[in-house]
């Protein structure tokens, strides 16, 4: 057996919580994100709900001059991989920093930002476009300032997938430390993309809810009357490590990152390929390579968005995958409580598998009151579970036909 990653401290910025703790806690609780928007005035707009992470100042965490000179999404990644590294019990220094890589996604960068400051140059002209502008809206720089916060020098970079970013990154990160190049990965995803433009995007490609009565019911993966999905914005972080440095360190591995698969649907620039054939070959080879079964999963995190052809064609993939063992194998889709973080929300999910077998226990998918037909599989409607979890898989998805899923098991030494 080549060297084995393992998951040794998690950090979450959420729409349920700006903890690992509070966020798992709520979404055992079925507790929704998911409010009016109240980053700006969402009244012109088709959909005017979304899941903000709330009562969040970077300041209680982050040095203000820092703080002012980076994007939410990157403020957001600053934050929980300082938890990370805190639950992780690691200290970088000039001895190991070399050996420690930080790989953080966003599919969409500082959005944010740059949408400010193409305003402020409308308005003002482009003398008074802020100089931090370029490395405040690059999507490469929750590596970067991580990075440079921690110190470490490892291999820095990260993968872009659109909203298999944070999975597809972690994914990577693991294959830097099988490969030997490093001993710890600090990766994950960060987004932060509600602002005007961005919910005047993806309305205009009709895929955002616009059931605006009643926001906390608006993400409904699975049910027949979805009607899109709910965007939202955080970031999640792992440290992984390998085996030999987490126990050489006396670290208690919280789970094994045993296997991902990745493929390309080369179909739809924003449609799943029919019967969800991509995604079915990217579970088989998540599978495959950690040694599972059907039989072995206890759980499935779904993509699950909450729009109509997605939820339809994943339940198809799983199928095809799974066989009968897709009927008994209990699956969720915690999007129902966190929206969807886009690139971020791989990494979360990510998370909350880590957190579903470290603590035995599985969220619900809320909202599931009129199950679609075609989507016929035990989701978890709005009541969470709990024993024992050994291993389970996360799938992520992404415009562009991206795939990937993640396949992480309870840690043994054996």
């Amino acid at each position: 057996m080549g060297t084995r990653v393992v998951v040794t401290g998690i950090g979450i910025v959420s729409p349920l919580g700006l903890s690992a703790d509070t966020t798992w806690e709520a979404l055992l609780a079925g507790k929704s994100g998911v409010d009016y928007i109240s980053s700006f005035d969402p009244e012109p707009f088709e959909t005017r709900i979304a899941a903000e992470v709330k009562g969040f100042e970077p300041t209680d965490f982050l040095d203000r001059k820092e703080a002012l000179r980076m994007d939410r999404f990157v403020q957001f990644a600053a934050v929980a991989s300082q938890e990370a590294v805190a639950k992780a019990g690691l200290n970088l220094d000039k001895e190991n920093a070399e050996r420690v890589s930080v790989m953080i996604g966003s599919g969409i960068g500082g959005i944010i930002t740059l949408s400010k400051e193409l305003q402020v140059m409308m308005e003002r002209g482009p003398s008074k476009v802020n100089p931090f502008l370029i490395p405040m809206m690059l999507g490469d720089m929750a590596s970067g300032k991580v990075s440079i916060m921690l110190g470490a020098k490892g291999p820095n970079f990260s993968a872009i997938s659109s909203c298999a970013t944070g999975a597809d990154t972690i994914a990577e990160a693991s294959e830097l430390i099988r490969s030997g190049q490093i001993d710890v990965a600090i990766t994950g995803g960060s987004e932060a993309p509600i602002c005007p433009i961005g919910i005047a995007g993806f309305n205009a490609c009709n895929a955002l809810s616009r059931s605006n009565s009643e926001p906390q019911k608006a993400s409904r993966p699975f049910d027949a009357k979805r009607d899109g999905f709910v965007m939202g914005e955080g970031g999640a972080i792992l440290v992984l490590e390998s085996l030999e440095h987490a126990l050489a360190r006396g670290v208690e591995p919280l789970a094994e990152l045993a296997g991902h698969g990745a493929t390309a649907d080369a179909h739809h620039i924003t449609q799943p390929s029919p019967g969800g054939e991509g995604g079915a070959r990217a579970i088989r080879i998540a599978l495959k390579k950690a040694g599972l079964t059907p039989k072995d999963v206890d759980y499935i995190n779904a993509h699950g968005t909450s729009t109509p052809m997605n939820d339809k064609y994943e339940t198809m993939a799983i199928k095809a995958v799974f066989g009968p063992e897709a009927y008994t194998v209990p699956i969720s889709s915690t999007k129902s409580m966190t929206g969807h973080l886009l690139g971020a929300g791989g990494a979360l999910e990510a998370a909350i598998c880590v957190l579903a077998v470290s603590r035995g226990a599985i969220p619900p998918t809320i909202n599931l009151d009129n199950p679609d037909p075609d989507c016929d599989l035990d989701y978890i409607p709005n009541t969470s579970r709990t024993g024992a979890v050994n291993a389970v898989i996360s799938n992520s998805l992404g415009f562009g036909g991206h795939n990937t899923c993640l396949a992480f098991k309870r840690f043994s030494e054996g």
